[in-house]
């Protein structure tokens, strides 16, 4: 290996090749492969992608052992403590924080078109009661494509900035939209008097005529939920929603795509995974068994909410998320047997070789799913508050993608270990 290639050698015909080495801003150099199969005849095999870059991005950032996250250069901590939700999606979506007056404006950007197309309701109107909010916030997000549908052909950087800030405006509305009428309960329509989250969580809790009384701690801890959501580089929605986008499938497809991905428990479920494994546990007093289980080699038990795919020291969002807890239950004065039974998992966890030896900290679905539940936040609309945050990412996402000079449409390879030619012969 040189400074900028990497040999590949075959010993079963003893020729040699070689790859561009690529460099990144920061972090880890890639080998380009891209001609592998070309000049080998052969693939690579990584199941689960954990070696593969399917991309250039300029977006998001992660060193995983560092505990280190990055939005367009901005950590986290920062953007998480010092700036909003609107902050961070306008960042995603343009590249740079606004100023004063381009926040402003883009606030009320996003009030107006907050409101969906009364025909919507129609759609929603066709699903039984008790019907999963993400199914029919999946459903609605494709459905915008046949009330938007100058948007499945965007040629302008006009046009991407305005079907860019439709979609996250409008999410907040559908997934309130989503939960009433998952319950039919009346619809809230939004507020034009109201901020992003409050609005979102007036939409959620509220009854005509009624007026909601909200603390700012309650704003600031979805607000920040929504931000420490917002992106996070090349993970499983959003490769869906890039590998869409690949295809020149318009922006509501590829959201919808990324929605039906973030569903499974083992991405924007895992919250609550949480939840509901604590409440199984149900007493402080079961908590060592119920360690004794997630150490036992031989038990399937794995603790929810500890370690991380990616962060193998801390997962910073989680101690963001600790601190605004913490915050949360104070001011709302909640102490409940849940949050004890919380506090003692990960008081062991934190001082214990086991999980210490094996990257297991706190991850950010241990903390979110306990605040989501203090919000008075129904467990069936946790991932849906993950679609809120993640939008302005996924949105970004697909934009980078789509305005590249050339776009390759997503084909991984495969190991194929099925049968020969099994065709009679004739």
């Amino acid at each position: 290996m040189n400074k900028n290639t990497v040999t590949l050698t075959n010993n079963r015909n003893g020729k040699s090749y070689e790859f561009d080495i690529l460099d990144a801003t920061v972090g880890p150099s890639v080998i380009n492969i891209s001609t592998l199969y070309k000049e080998t005849g052969m693939f690579t095999y990584d199941e689960g992608y954990t070696s593969t870059a399917s991309c250039k991005s300029d977006i998001t950032y992660i060193d995983g052992g560092a505990g280190k996250l990055m939005y367009r250069g901005y950590d986290i901590s920062y953007l998480s403590k010092e700036k909003t939700f609107l902050d961070t999606a306008y960042l995603l979506l343009n590249g740079e924080l606004p100023t004063e007056d381009e926040l402003g404006a883009f606030s009320f950007e996003m009030q107006k078109r907050s409101f969906v197309h009364e025909g919507v309701k129609k759609l929603f109107d066709a699903f039984p009661d008790r019907a999963h909010p993400m199914a029919i916030l999946s459903a609605g997000v494709s459905a915008l494509s046949t009330f938007y549908y100058k948007h499945l052909d965007i040629t302008s950087p006009q046009e991407y900035k305005e079907m860019s800030n439709r979609i996250v405006a409008k999410i907040p509305t559908l997934a309130a939209l989503s939960y009433r009428y998952s319950n039919g309960l009346p619809i809230i329509y939004p507020d034009m008097d109201k901020g992003f989250t409050e609005n979102f969580l007036c939409m959620l809790r509220g009854y005509p005529h009624e007026y909601v009384e909200l603390k700012e701690i309650e704003i600031k801890a979805l607000d920040t939920i929504f931000t420490l959501h917002a992106d996070h580089e090349q993970n499983a929605s959003t490769t869906a929603v890039r590998n869409l986008a690949s295809t020149n499938a318009h922006p509501y497809a590829a959201i919808s795509a990324g929605i039906g991905a973030l569903w499974g428990r083992s991405h924007g479920g895992a919250n609550e995974s949480v939840i509901r494994q604590l409440e199984m546990i149900g007493t402080v007093d079961r908590v060592d068994e119920f360690i004794a289980k997630a150490k036992d080699k031989n038990d399937p038990f794995r603790l929810m909410g500890f370690g991380h795919r990616v962060y193998k020291n801390f997962d910073p969002r989680a101690t963001v998320l600790k601190n605004i807890r913490n915050e949360l239950m104070d001011e709302l004065c909640i102490d409940s047997e849940l949050v004890e039974v919380a506090n003692k998992i990960e008081q062991i966890a934190l001082n214990d070789d086991y999980f210490i030896s094996r990257g297991l900290y706190p991850n950010i679905d241990f903390y979110s799913g306990l605040i989501l539940q203090a919000l008075k936040i129904p467990k069936d609309m946790f991932a849906v508050i993950f679609v809120i945050g993640r939008t302005p990412g996924w949105i970004a996402q697909w934009s980078e993608l789509n305005q590249q000079k050339t776009v390759k449409i997503a084909r991984p390879r495969q190991l194929y270990i099925g049968p020969n030619d099994r065709t009679p012969e004739h």
